[in-house]
């Protein structure tokens, strides 16, 4: 079983920038999909970032298209999220998530996930 555990948050101003990173424990991390989700306070948690198990394919909504960019080292068992131009309304709990891939797909719906982190806050001032 992977289990991941999420680093790399903190408080930036607006227009910074903040990579995130996922590690993730276990010997099967290359066969996993990873995503990036947050939620902040109030609100549902929503999709941020998707990569296949090959780092082959991404995904992105439009809110961060552009602006975040996700990718990962399996020969780290790592996945990251590069967060530039960074918005006040980018505030929020990041959570990394997994799940066992049988072809080089992303997925992008919570549900689709059955590996979270615990999260890590991100604040970004105005």
């Amino acid at each position: 079983q992977v289990q991941l555990v999420e680093s790399g948050g903190g408080l930036v101003q607006a227009g910074g920038s903040l990579r995130l990173s996922c590690a993730a424990s276990g010997r099967t991390f290359s066969s996993y999909a990873m995503g990036w989700f947050r939620q902040a306070p109030g609100k549902e948690r929503e999709f941020v970032a998707a990569i296949s198990r090959n780092g082959g394919s991404t995904y992105y909504p439009e809110s961060v298209k552009g602006r975040f960019t996700i990718s990962r080292d399996n020969a780290k068992s790592t996945v990251y999220l590069q967060m530039n131009s960074l918005k006040p309304e980018d505030t929020a709990v990041y959570y990394c998530a997994g799940r066992r891939a049988y072809s080089d797909n992303y997925y992008y719906r919570m549900e689709e996930y059955d590996r979270w982190g615990q999260g890590t806050q991100v604040t970004v001032s105005s």
